[in-house]
């Protein structure tokens, strides 16, 4: 299937998010392709907890990974996908078990290489942010075929 056009069947509610997505608990809230902005929430469960009981960072990872890369998504043509090349994660403060909002956007978009940022929050407070490098290819016949 055609990556762009997978992004904006799951937006409509016609496909099932990612596995990951799944696992994480996350969810797209708000899409501003133009300007190249989403917003997710994420359900942190107690399997997500380090041995202090906060969850662990690698999560908090992951779930900016699945943020930045929509907002970048949106902004693609049909047939293309952007894999992330380069995730740089700031750890600001412990998140505690629980809902997690999520801000991603695209501060620069070449025709190739684009560069993204986003942050989680939790109860108002930024628990970490990410930068990101991403880089756009066209999907291969048989991902666009299928």
């Amino acid at each position: 299937m055609d990556p762009q056009a997978f992004f904006w069947r799951v937006m409509a509610g016609e496909l099932p998010p990612p596995r990951a997505v799944q696992t994480l608990g996350g969810r797209i809230v708000r899409v501003d392709a133009e300007a190249g902005i989403v917003e997710t929430t994420f359900q942190a469960p107690d399997a997500f907890a380090n041995p202090m009981g906060h969850v662990q960072g690698g999560f908090l990872a992951a779930m900016l990974d699945d943020t930045l890369g929509p907002a970048l998504a949106a902004t693609l043509a049909r047939g293309q996908f952007a894999p992330t090349l380069q995730l740089t994660v700031t750890f600001l403060r412990s998140a505690r078990i629980g809902l997690l909002h999520g801000t991603g956007r695209v501060l620069r978009r070449g025709r190739e290489v684009c560069h993204l940022a986003g942050e989680l929050r939790q109860d108002g407070e930024v628990v970490a942010s990410a930068l990101a490098t991403a880089l756009v290819r066209q999907a291969g016949p048989r991902q666009a075929a299928s």
